[in-house]
């Protein structure tokens, strides 16, 4: 297990680019299964969960190559469907939450896909019924293995139809997509995710010869075509980790430039760091995050209630940023509510900010209230262990801006998310160290 070892306290500066996006990756790197043809992408993360991803398709066929840094080129035309069935691939299909996207793929072009229960964080109840009532809307059948939790659906034929998702899944809708693809007919999506990741996706589609109309609205339209080609794809900035480093150099009273962020496609992150009073400069494509000597105000209502966070699907503010905005929000002057309202454990990692000195209140799994310190004393260096992986890099922040030295283990789950963390950090100015095999 490895352990990350960091003296903070340390004020930092310079400019750091984010990394390509890991959710796009995931929805991304599964759409290469719908055609024969070669598919290339750039931006890819060198991170855990997607190089895991990348190795399954390998497994199951695909040919890859690396063409260069986060670049690759896949040909999914040997698929080799039997693998699906092996013990091989029910142990790595279940080592990371994306690898049910594969299903959605296989079932338009192969007439079949199969995947063991998914895992990745620990963050309570994530349902996989939204992926599989839409097949099975399509035209599938299901069944369920409960003895070694292996799911499976079957079609000789997909075609399209009307479907009410009963949640706005990310995951679910870009699964569902990629079989309607291919399904005749057309199929309509209502409630469908549509965040810029899925937006993504859904271009990506319609320039290999799909046709999706409705692109950035909850209502998707898909006239299912014949075959697919290939294409060139680019990812977006991971918008999670451009908040992190938003959070971070507030939380250090740094001067920060974040590089290349695609603005537009940030929704409301730069505003709720705002109303955190943190200040977020556009500098044409830049984010310029100035010094915060001072610190940084909590705003309250309008009407003068405390300031309620709370994550919602896209275009609302993005859950995996809400465990940045709370350890933020430990330094700052003033109160705020954070209420965690789509995953029912993730606010369980308080406990270790609270051991560090942080005033936070624990309502229930879903709300914490945090007062700030206004800086007017710091956080408390500890030893630690990372939970999930946003949990641990707002560990990471916190112990960033700590006196003195203190130890996170089980760092392998900040990798699963975050390229070369450690590396980038040091570069502009942070004293963190690997420290392998502790």
């Amino acid at each position: 297990m490895g352990t990350f070892k960091i003296e903070g306290g340390h004020q930092l500066k310079g400019a750091i680019k984010p990394q390509g996006a890991k959710n796009e990756a995931l929805q991304i790197l599964c759409a290469v299964l719908l055609t024969s043809e070669t598919v290339t992408i750039h931006n890819i993360p060198d991170i855990v969960d997607v190089n895991k991803l990348i190795a399954l398709l390998d497994h199951l066929g695909v040919t890859v190559k690396k063409l260069g840094p986060n670049s690759y080129s896949f040909k999914a035309d040997a698929i080799d469907l039997q693998y699906l069935e092996s013990e091989d691939f029910k142990t790595k299909g279940r080592g990371l939450r994306g690898s049910i996207m594969i299903v959605g793929p296989l079932l338009a072009r192969f007439g079949k896909g199969y995947i063991p229960k998914p895992g990745g964080d620990k963050i309570g109840r994530r349902r996989l019924d939204t992926h599989f009532e839409g097949f099975i809307k399509l035209g599938a059948s299901f069944r369920y293995n409960k003895e070694d939790h292996f799911y499976g659906v079957e079609a000789k034929t997909l075609k399209g139809t009307y479907m009410l998702l009963d949640e706005a899944s990310v995951t679910g809708t870009a699964n569902i997509v990629m079989a309607a693809v291919l399904a005749k007919g057309k199929t309509t999506i209502y409630n469908a995710a549509c965040e810029p990741y899925l937006q993504q996706l859904c271009k990506m589609l319609n320039r290999m010869g799909a046709k999706i109309t409705g692109i950035g609205s909850n209502m998707l339209h898909i006239e299912g075509v014949e075959s697919l080609g290939g294409t060139e794809h680019t990812m977006l900035p991971d918008m999670i980790e451009i908040g992190s480093w938003i959070g971070l150099a507030a939380m250090t009273k740094s001067e920060l430039t974040i590089t290349d962020v695609s603005w537009d496609d940030l929704g409301l992150i730069p505003n709720v760091f705002r109303k955190l009073g943190i200040t977020v400069e556009r500098q044409g494509d830049n984010i310029h995050i100035p010094k915060h000597t001072n610190g940084y105000e909590i705003q309250d209502f309008i009407d003068g209630s405390i300031l309620t966070i709370a994550d919602a699907p896209w275009p609302g503010f993005t859950p995996d940023l809400l465990s940045i905005i709370l350890v933020v929000a430990a330094q700052a002057k003033g109160e705020v509510l954070i209420h965690q309202k789509m995953f029912e454990s993730r606010l369980f990692f308080v406990d270790k900010l609270i051991d560090m000195g942080a005033k936070i209140i624990l309502c229930d799994p879903h709300r914490a209230t945090v007062i700030g310190h206004n800086f007017k004393s710091t956080l408390k260096a500890t030893t630690m262990t990372s939970p999930d992986i946003r949990a641990g890099i707002s560990l990471l922040i916190a112990a960033l801006s700590a006196k003195g030295t203190s130890i996170i283990h089980n760092i392998e789950q900040i990798d699963r998310g975050y390229e070369r963390i450690d590396e980038r950090l040091r570069a502009i100015g942070a004293k963190i160290e690997r420290l392998e095999g502790n």
